[in-house]
C-alpha cells in the first residue's frame, strides 16, 4: 500500500467508534471509508459529515475498506475483527480485544496466518512513551495506579478490570519486561483491586472502579532513586530522580495525540514504513489474559 492513500472502515459508531473516525480524517494518506453500526441513523450521521459512508452491512464495510478499527462493544470485538482479517483486511482492535482469551489468540493466529497487521488499542503506551518512562536507567520494583470514573452507561459488556485495569495492566506488563506470576484480587464488577507479581520482582497494585464521584488516573513509579508520580488527567509527573524524562511531553506528538500516533503507527506498518504497530495484537491478547487471571482471583 506505499504511496496509495489508505480507505479506514470504522466498526462502532458510539463515542470511541466517533474518536477514530474523526481522528482518520487528520491522518496523511489516510481517509475515512465509512462506519458500520446496527444504528443506520448513527452510522450515517458519525460517517456522513468526515465524507464516508453509514452502513449495517458490515461485508459492505469490509469491501469499502483497505483497513478496518474495530470500535465496538467488547463482546463483538472477536467477530468482527474475525471477519476483517478472512476477508484480508489489516485490523486495528480497541482494548480489549478480545472478551476472552482464546479468541484473542485465535485473532492473533489468524493474523500470522495471513500476514496481516494486527495492532490493538493500548493508546497510553504513547503517553509513557513520550515522557521517557520506557527507557529509564533504572528498573522499577513497584507500581501503583489508580483508574476510576463514575458510573457510565458505556462498556457494560465487560468488568471494570477489562474496561479499565486492562491500561494499567499493559503498561505495567511493559516496565516489567515479563509476564506475571502471581495475582491476588478482591473486589466487584465494578471495582476491583489487585496485587500482581511479575518476573523480575515488580508487584503492581492496582485499583479500577466505575463507582466513583470523579475521574483519577494515577500512576506512581518506584525506582531505587525514587518514585515518578503521574497524573495522567494534567496530564503532569513529578520527577524526584536523577532520570532525564521529557518534561514537554504533553507537546510532543505521541502525549499531545496518543490516538492520532497510535493510528499513524499502525498505517505505517500496513505500509511497511514501520516494524510494527505501537501496540500489536500478540500485546493485546497477553492484555486480555492478564485481565482475566484477576478477574479469576477476584471472583468474577
Amino acid at each position: 500500500m506505499t504511496g496509495r492513500v489508505i480507505r479506514c472502515g470504522v466498526a462502532g459508531a458510539g463515542v470511541f467508534g466517533g474518536y477514530h473516525a474523526k481522528k482518520v480524517g487528520t491522518l496523511e494518506g489516510a481517509v475515512l471509508a465509512g462506519v458500520f453500526d446496527h444504528d443506520l441513523v448513527r452510522a450515517e450521521a458519525l460517517a456522513a459529515p468526515l465524507g464516508g459512508v453509514g452502513t449495517t452491512d458490515f461485508d459492505q464495510l469490509l469491501a469499502w475498506s483497505d483497513v478496518v478499527i474495530v470500535a465496538t462493544p467488547a463482546v463483538s470485538h472477536a467477530d468482527l475483527a474475525g471477519r476483517a482479517l478472512a476477508a484480508g483486511k489489516p485490523i486495528y482492535v480497541e482494548k480489549p480485544v478480545a472478551a476472552d482469551s482464546a479468541d484473542a489468540w485465535a485473532l492473533v493466529e489468524a493474523a500470522r496466518a495471513g500476514g496481516l497487521v494486527f495492532a490493538s488499542g493500548h493508546q497510553e503506551r504513547l503517553s509513557m512513551a513520550a515522557m521517557g518512562l520506557f527507557d529509564t536507567p533504572e528498573t522499577p520494583f513497584r507500581i501503583e495506579a489508580v483508574r476510576r470514573g463514575p458510573p457510565s452507561p458505556r462498556s457494560r459488556d465487560v468488568s471494570c478490570v477489562q474496561d479499565l485495569m486492562i491500561h494499567d495492566l499493559d503498561l505495567a506488563r511493559v516496565l516489567a519486561g515479563g509476564d506475571a506470576v502471581k495475582v491476588e484480587a478482591v473486589g466487584g464488577f465494578d471495582t476491583v483491586r489487585a496485587g500482581v507479581q511479575f518476573e523480575g520482582g515488580l508487584t503492581a497494585l492496582l485499583e479500577a472502579s466505575r463507582e466513583a464521584e470523579a475521574r483519577s488516573r494515577t500512576m506512581r513509579i518506584f525506582y531505587p532513586s525514587g518514585i515518578v508520580e503521574i497524573d495522567f488527567l494534567a496530564p503532569s509527573f513529578r520527577n524526584p530522580t536523577y532520570f532525564k524524562l521529557n518534561a514537554d511531553f504533553a507537546q510532543a506528538p505521541q502525549g499531545r495525540d496518543p490516538l492520532g500516533a497510535s493510528l499513524s503507527q499502525f498505517l505505517a506498518a500496513v505500509r511497511g514504513d514501520a516494524a510494527r504497530p505501537a501496540a500489536t495484537g500478540e500485546e493485546g491478547a497477553q492484555a486480555v489474559d492478564l485481565a482475566l487471571a484477576v478477574e479469576r482471583a477476584a471472583g468474577l
